[in-house]
């Protein structure tokens, strides 16, 4: 199956501690922020501090993602640099709004790849989307790269673009979730929700989880070790979803060893999609546990 990322932990670029122990908690993947977490006088300490972490701490699995300074700041090229040079598996682009975007930092990292002799296409992109014009463009930025592994929505700059703020219910984020997971889907590529920043409010995170999966979302952005597990709860499938799809496998065989082209499954017809989507719950189960 495709890498689960139900969890992208936030971790700031500047705090050496979390950055040792950030794989210790269980997320699919760890992000080092040189971006808004990080002043600008301790810009160049936090990139050079994770490009040691990156190259020398063995973080197992767990996929490692860096959100880089923009372009247009002066610390974005150095960054991508680095990350390139550390091994990075990801880069981050903050604020994407057009499919040039994606372009010109692909310009970037394949010319440090040429640079610090790796294959070409090594390092993966995802972007982040945060304004009103990204979202509209979600589409043609999902598609700019095939190093694009995946397109994350920023909602605190979106609803200010918006000129408006986030509520409980987060009616003001539906739209630009629609477009942004309907743009992912068609691309072929993963979707991420935003970060949900009131580490306090247990309820409201997990109602906010639950949301994002009935839309059909990858997984969340957390900024705190303790919103992992919860994620993963929510994402984690029922004993009742994993015996029916269990049952959907097992009639599907079935159909094939017989030569059947019509799979039954307590006298109801299951087609193409009930099927893979039972493949899907089954893989989570499994990767799950």
């Amino acid at each position: 199956m495709s890498r689960l990322r139900r969890t992208m932990l936030y971790v700031p670029g500047n705090n050496a501690g979390m950055i040792a122990d950030a794989m210790i908690y269980g997320a699919d993947a760890i992000m080092f922020d040189l971006e808004d977490s990080i002043s600008l006088k301790e810009k160049d300490a936090a990139r050079h501090l994770v490009y040691q972490a990156v190259k020398n701490i063995d973080f197992g699995d767990v996929e490692l993602v860096c959100r880089v300074n923009g372009l247009d700041s002066p610390y974005g090229e150095n960054d991508i640099e680095a990350m390139v040079a550390a091994g990075i598996h990801v880069i981050r682009l903050p604020k994407t709004e057009t499919a040039e975007d994606i372009k010109a930092v692909e310009q970037l990292i394949a010319f440090y790849e040429k640079k610090h002799n790796l294959e070409i296409g090594t390092v993966k992109m995802m972007a982040a989307i945060e304004s009103a014009l990204g979202i509209i463009n979600a589409y043609s930025i999902a598609t700019a790269s095939d190093r694009l592994i995946g397109i994350a929505i920023g909602a605190e700059d979106y609803v200010t673009n918006l000129k408006t703020k986030r509520s409980p219910s987060g009616i003001e984020l539906l739209y630009a979730r629609s477009q942004l997971l309907n743009a992912a889907r068609a691309a072929g590529i993963a979707a991420l929700d935003t970060v949900f920043s009131d580490v306090e409010d247990v309820e409201g995170f997990t109602d906010e989880v639950m949301l994002i999966k009935q839309l059909g979302f990858d997984g969340k952005s957390v900024i705190n070790p303790r919103q992992v597990p919860i994620v993963h709860q929510v994402y984690m499938p029922t004993e009742k979803e994993i015996e029916h799809a269990t049952a959907v496998i097992k009639a599907s065989i079935d159909a094939e060893e017989r030569g059947l082209g019509v799979i039954s499954l307590n006298g109801k017809m299951i087609d193409k999609p009930i099927v893979e989507r039972a493949q899907r719950i089954l893989e989570i189960a499994k990767a799950s546990r």
